[in-house]
C-alpha cells in the first residue's frame, strides 16, 4: 500500500468514527493539538469531541464525492477531498457540501489528524 492510500484509509477510518459518533474512536484518529477551521472559526479537538460526548453535535452522513487528492511531505501529508454530510447541531439538521483539507502527522506508523480546514463547495 502507497503511503497516500495510508493517509486515505486513515480518514476512512476516521469518517467511520465521526458518523459513529463515538468520540473516543474520532480520538484515535486525530492529535491532541488537531484544531477545525470552520466559517464560524477556529474549534480545538476537545471542543469538537466534548459536542460529540454531549450529544449537541452529531454527523449520519459523510460520503465523499470524488477521489481524495493526497500529497505525501515525508510524515506528513496533505488530503483534499469533497465530502457530502449531514450533521444535527442543537437539535437542527445541516445538510453540507464541502471541501476539506486536513493535514496529516505521521507517528509511531499512524497517520493522524493535526488541522482540517473546511470550505463551503459552491
Amino acid at each position: 500500500m502507497s503511503e497516500a492510500d495510508e493517509v486515505i484509509e486513515a480518514q476512512r477510518g476516521w469518517i467511520e468514527a465521526i458518523v459513529a459518533n463515538d468520540a473516543d474512536k474520532i480520538a484515535a484518529y486525530q492529535l491532541p493539538e488537531w484544531v477545525i477551521v470552520t466559517k464560524n472559526g477556529v474549534t480545538t479537538g476537545a471542543t469538537f469531541l466534548d459536542v460529540i460526548r454531549s450529544g449537541v453535535l452529531s454527523h449520519s452522513r459523510m460520503d465523499p464525492a470524488g477521489e481524495p487528492l493526497v500529497t505525501v511531505f515525508g510524515d506528513t501529508a496533505v488530503l483534499t477531498a469533497r465530502v457530502v454530510s449531514t450533521e444535527t447541531y442543537a437539535g437542527q439538521t445541516i445538510d453540507n457540501d464541502e471541501w476539506t483539507t486536513t493535514v496529516f502527522i505521521r507517528r509511531d506508523g499512524r497517520w493522524l489528524a493535526a488541522r482540517t480546514q473546511l470550505t463551503t463547495a459552491g
